[in-house]
């Protein structure tokens, strides 16, 4: 049963156009990851499904009721901001209970809620301690709270990480994810770390200027990107550039043959997406269909996945293997690059995929790409 539903959602401030004829429905009770690069509209969408801006075209219902007009304080939707902005002049229990101050509850009953919902986030015994006396993790914990102390219909959040360091950011992602679960509510969190978005969605929105380009959950989006933009921004990708022929692709004189066969009019300009983890090496210097020949350049271990550079006739090209792999290529080795037929990805080369790489952030999880830049085939 759908939830939150947008409608023809467009928001302009003047002549620049911010978010553009979006349609989404949030289902009812799952977590969606608005995801994209700085600029792409996505927290301008959540503010206006908060109610903070209003559209300049569109319409918003839950449940079927139309919510377009109505104020952020009678929505009732639950709101974790980037800076938390918790009041410091209050204790623990008086942030989280503050909406029901407002509202006119009774102390003792804000004081239980405030322990029920401290104790949800594994902050009991803090009721009355300072915001100053808290870490980054455990404001990130009161903020949570007092965005649920009304028991909202929807739970927006706002980059709720992007202030912890790497390791609590990945140990909230899971409480959060398992929270929302406990709780079964509609959530929405804006994010533009894909390993988040990956790691908390039901369903992810991948967002550039102003729409979306792909919807669908984190394997989809992985596995099955619809556009260059997608399969650059999710992960990593290598792309090749070439032009299509007889079903498959000429790079620069290579063939490759994708599963199933390109479907492109010969001669068109194609790029190829093939993920580094199904790239396979080999000692041997073997060419053929799927297949470049190439000189290892450079090799990074990082931990559990090593990574080996392969510089190629038409670029540099990046295969991923498990460390476990008994196979050790080393620097200035000359190998051969197998891409499978089933892991290639084609898209039309007009598809922006520097857009994605330089948009990105890749410190927080954004795409990197190892592109060709050479001339495609004639």
């Amino acid at each position: 049963m759908p939830g939150l539903v947008l409608a023809g959602i467009k928001k302009t401030y003047g002549q620049v156009t911010a978010v553009d004829n979006i349609d989404l429905t949030f289902p009812k009770g799952k977590l969606t990851a608005l995801l994209g690069p700085s600029g792409c509209g996505k927290t301008t969408l959540l503010r206006m499904i908060a109610g903070l801006e209003d559209p300049s075209r569109g319409t918003i219902s839950l449940d079927g009721n139309d919510i377009t007009e109505k104020p952020a304080n009678r929505r009732k939707f639950g709101m974790v901001f980037q800076s938390f902005a918790l009041f410091p002049h209050m204790s623990v229990a008086e942030n989280v209970a503050y909406s029901l101050t407002i509202a006119g509850v009774d102390k003792a009953t804000r004081r239980a809620r405030a322990e029920e919902l401290l104790d949800l986030v594994k902050m009991a015994g803090f009721e009355d301690r300072r915001i100053g006396q808290l870490s980054g993790g455990q404001r990130q914990r009161v903020a949570i709270a007092r965005a649920l102390a009304q028991k909202p219909d929807v739970f927006l959040l706002d980059e709720p990480m992007s202030a912890l360091d790497a390791q609590l950011r990945e140990a909230m992602q899971v409480e959060l994810r398992l929270l929302q679960q406990k709780l079964d509510i509609t959530t929405i969190v804006v994010t533009h770390d894909q390993r988040e978005a990956m790691t908390m969605a039901d369903q992810i929105v991948v967002m550039s200027n102003g729409r979306y380009e792909q919807i669908g959950s984190p394997s989809e989006i992985y596995h099955r990107p619809a556009s260059a933009f997608v399969a650059s921004f999710i992960g990593k990708a290598n792309f090749l550039k070439g032009k299509a022929k007889d079903g498959g692709v000429d790079v620069s004189g290579f063939l490759f043959r994708p599963e199933p066969a390109a479907s492109f009019l010969n001669g068109s300009a194609v790029q190829i997406a093939c993920r580094p983890e199904n790239v396979s090496l080999s000692s041997a210097d073997e060419i053929g269909p799927n297949r470049l020949a190439g000189t290892v350049t450079f090799l990074r271990d990082i931990g559990p996945t090593r990574e080996v550079y392969v510089e190629t006739p038409v670029g540099t090209v990046i295969c991923e293997m498990p460390a476990s792999t008994e196979t050790v290529f080393s620097q200035g080795e000359t190998v051969s690059a197998e891409f499978p037929p089933h892991a290639l990805r084609l898209f039309p080369d007009t598809d922006d995929v520097a857009g994605a790489q330089s948009r990105s952030d890749t410190g927080e999880g954004g795409g990197s790409i190892a592109s060709n830049k050479q001339d495609v085939a004639a």
